[in-house]
């Protein structure tokens, strides 16, 4: 029987391989945390830094007093912000073809109708302005 643990780490892997991301590309370092935690602290890493080289998404977690949490806890957060980062881009991507479109499309009759008297008032406008010429 699987255990909770597992369960989760089989769960990451597979939004880890949904959302594209190569464990080689996740550079992890483990650093001294800070905080209260006395002697642990100050004795060892239990900090985990994690960067996604590919899109230099950086990511610290010190919150717990054990580096397997932590470093559980970091690899959650880094997913999240990666897929927070795919969905801005697909979001701009379809932003920028509604823009697209709405730019492209026809105006409606009476729009264009109004475009039209203006121009003709601004080239009557125009036209009085002329010098006049005798013959």
């Amino acid at each position: 029987m699987n255990s909770p643990a597992s369960n989760q780490k089989t769960q990451r892997e597979r939004r880890q391989a949904a959302l594209g991301v190569c464990e080689a590309d996740i550079e992890e370092v483990f650093v001294r945390s800070s905080g209260p935690g006395g002697q642990n602290v100050n004795k060892t890493s239990t900090a985990v830094v994690l960067v996604h080289r590919p899109t230099r998404l950086r990511v610290r977690c010190e919150t717990e007093r054990s580096q397997a949490r932590n470093r559980a806890r970091a690899r959650q957060l880094l997913l999240a912000k990666i897929e927070q980062r795919q969905q801005a881009l697909r979001q701009a991507a379809r932003d920028a073809r509604e823009r697209e479109r709405r730019q492209k499309r026809k105006r409606p009759r009476g729009v264009q109708e109004r475009i039209l008297q203006s121009k003709a008032r601004q080239s009557h406008k125009k036209m009085l302005r002329r010098k006049v010429v005798i013959e």
